[in-house]
C-alpha cells in the first residue's frame, strides 16, 4: 500500500476538494454530489445536514468509495491523512475501510450479522486488519464494548443482535466501527428509530469520543437538533452543493442562506398552538437540476440570476461560508 506521510498536527485529517459525484440517468450524467469540499481536523466533528435527497449520504459513500453502480466519482480530491483516496486500487481502499476509517449505519439491525455474536463481529474486524490473533481480538472486544458505555460487557459479548435493544445495537455499531481506532468516523444518521433519551446518550457518547480520543467526526443528519448537539461546525446541503458551513453557535444564531434559514424557522418550539412553518415545495430529483441555484425555485428570495448561474462559494467572517448571490463579496 501507498506510505502514508507523516501526520501533522496543523494540517486537517480530512480534506475533501471539488468532489463530484454523478449518475447515468436516462443517458445523461447528472450530479448527486456537486463541487462539495470542506476539511475536518483531528478531534472535531462536522455535521452534514439538510432534507433527504440533498446528498449527504451519497457525500459520505464517496469519500470511503462505495458509491453504488451506475454512479461515479467524477472529479475532486479526498485525501486522508495526507493520502489521495482516489489514487488507491480496490485491494488498499478496504485496508483503509474499517481500519482508518470506521463507518456507523443508520439502521444497525440490518448492518449486523444476525447469526454472529457481538463479540465475534468486533473481533473479526480486528483480525481481518491485522489487530491481533482470536483470542485478543475477543478480549479487546470486551474492552470496546466497555468504551461505548454497555453494561455488563463481558456478558454482551456472547449476545447475537436481536437479544439487544436499538439503543445496544447501536452501541455496538459503534464498538465495531473503533475496533481498530481509525482516525475518521462516518456516522450516518446514527439516532434514527430510537428514542429522545437513548438519542441523547448517543450523541453525548460520539461528542465525547470524537474529543477525548482526538477522533474526526462527520456526523450526518436531516435532524438540526442532533448536530447543535454533537458537532462543532455545520455544513448545510441541498442539491448536492454545500450552500452555508459555520460553526455551529454561529450558524443557529445568524442563518445567512435562505435554505438554512427555512431549516432553522421550520423546527418546533414557537408559542403554543401556532403553525409550524415548513418549506413550501419539495428537494428536486437529480436530474431535474438546472445551471443555477438548486433552491431557487423554493426561495422566497428569489433573483433572477439565480435561475441561471450557480453562485461561487464566499468567505464571511468568523469562519463562515456561504454559496448565495445574497453575499457576492469575498469570493473563496
Amino acid at each position: 500500500m501507498t506510505e502514508t506521510p507523516p501526520a501533522d498536527a496543523r494540517t486537517p485529517l480530512l480534506v475533501v476538494e471539488h468532489l463530484t459525484t454523478t449518475f447515468d440517468v436516462g443517458g445523461r450524467h447528472v450530479a448527486a454530489v456537486d463541487d462539495v469540499s470542506f476539511e475536518l481536523s483531528r478531534g472535531e466533528s462536522l455535521g452534514l445536514v439538510g432534507e433527504s435527497g440533498c446528498g449527504k449520504s451519497m457525500t459520505a459513500l464517496s469519500i470511503l468509495r462505495l458509491v453504488p453502480p451506475p454512479g461515479r466519482i467524477a472529479g475532486g480530491r479526498i485525501v486522508l491523512d495526507g493520502l489521495d483516496l482516489h489514487t488507491l486500487d480496490e485491494a488498499e481502499m478496504r485496508t483503509v475501510r474499517g481500519a482508518r476509517i470506521g463507518f456507523v449505519f443508520q439502521e444497525p439491525v440490518s448492518a449486523l450479522n444476525p447469526v454472529q455474536t457481538i463479540g465475534d463481529q468486533i473481533a473479526e474486524t480486528i483480525v481481518v486488519h491485522g489487530g491481533g490473533s482470536w483470542r485478543e481480538a475477543r478480549e479487546q472486544a470486551v474492552d470496546l464494548l466497555a468504551s461505548v458505555r454497555i453494561p455488563d460487557p463481558a456478558r454482551r459479548v456472547h449476545d447475537y443482535p436481536h437479544r439487544l435493544s436499538g439503543g445496544l445495537r447501536q452501541r455496538a455499531m459503534l464498538a465495531i466501527a473503533l475496533a481498530c481506532r481509525p482516525a475518521l468516523l462516518v456516522a450516518d444518521e446514527p439516532t434514527t428509530a430510537l428514542d429522545a433519551t437513548i438519542q441523547a446518550e448517543i450523541l453525548d457518547l460520539l461528542a465525547s469520543l470524537s474529543h477525548q480520543n482526538q477522533l474526526a467526526l462527520l456526523l450526518i443528519s436531516h435532524d438540526l437538533g442532533v448536530v447543535a448537539r454533537a458537532a462543532d461546525r455545520v455544513a448545510v446541503m441541498y442539491g448536492g452543493r454545500i450552500v452555508e458551513e459555520a460553526p455551529v453557535a454561529a450558524l443557529f444564531a445568524d442563518p445567512h442562506h435562505p435554505y438554512t434559514r427555512g431549516l432553522l424557522a421550520s423546527l418546533p418550539g414557537g408559542q403554543p398552538g401556532s403553525r409550524l412553518r415548513a418549506i413550501p415545495g419539495a428537494v428536486p430529483t437529480i436530474d431535474r437540476l438546472g445551471p443555477g441555484c438548486p433552491f431557487a425555485e423554493r426561495c422566497d428570495q428569489r433573483h433572477e440570476a439565480c435561475d441561471t448561474s450557480m453562485p461561487p462559494v464566499t468567505r464571511r467572517p468568523g469562519g463562515r461560508r456561504v454559496r448565495c448571490v445574497l453575499y457576492p463579496d469575498r469570493p473563496a
